[in-house]
């Protein structure tokens, strides 16, 4: 959880659920993870090989807390964010396993509903922006081998950057899809993602 959310400073606190202690063992106890879903009731299993040996199932309590990207005054849905949007806090992020852990990854980004001072950024949460419209005139550019074609077209869907959206070339009339490459700018989907 922690890596793949590029989270910083990662603590965990583990509390040991079980009604009763497991009995001595002449070996090494042997664990086994069983369900580590959730974080909050994880259940392990503990077995000691030596002798007749026995077996006990642990339920394992997970406290994890993390430096995170949260709001730093109220933000509006839709609202791109800049960084003075947002600051870096610990804080307990156990039952908010898409915590955005890095600013950079927040920045730009645009929440689906409006949020409130000091909550925790979740990737979930977030969308890119916008950047054409359904009936937008857009630049319909075909980049290759240094040769750009370019000709006007009518948005059909709206799209991010990088969505595939419908296009009506304005000339032909013809719909086809195209790649959002930035404000009022598409590209053929069939060509590497531009750089420029």
């Amino acid at each position: 959880m922690a890596s793949a959310s590029a989270l910083s400073d990662p603590q965990f606190d583990l509390e040991v659920l079980s009604s009763r202690p497991a009995p001595p063992c002449a070996k090494p106890v042997e664990v086994d993870a069983l369900d580590t879903r959730q974080p909050a009731r994880m259940r392990f299993v503990a077995r000691c090989p030596a002798g007749k040996g026995w077996r006990q199932d642990f339920l394992v309590r997970a406290r994890i807390s993390a430096q995170v990207a949260v709001t730093a005054a109220p933000v509006g849905a839709n609202q791109p964010l800049a960084e003075a949007d947002l600051a870096l806090e610990r804080r307990d992020i156990t039952q908010a396993p898409d915590a955005i852990g890095d600013l950079a990854l927040a920045v730009g980004q645009s929440p689906r509903r409006s949020l409130r001072a000091g909550e925790i950024l979740r990737s979930g949460q977030l969308a890119a922006p916008l950047v054409v419209k359904r009936g937008d005139q857009v630049l319909m550019v075909a980049r290759h081998e240094g040769i750009e074609v370019s000709m006007a077209g009518e948005a059909l869907d709206a799209g991010a950057r990088g969505a595939v959206v419908r296009v009506r070339n304005a000339a032909s009339g013809q719909v086809v899809r195209m790649r959002v490459a930035g404000a009022g700018t598409v590209e053929p989907v069939d060509l590497p993602v531009s750089r420029r």
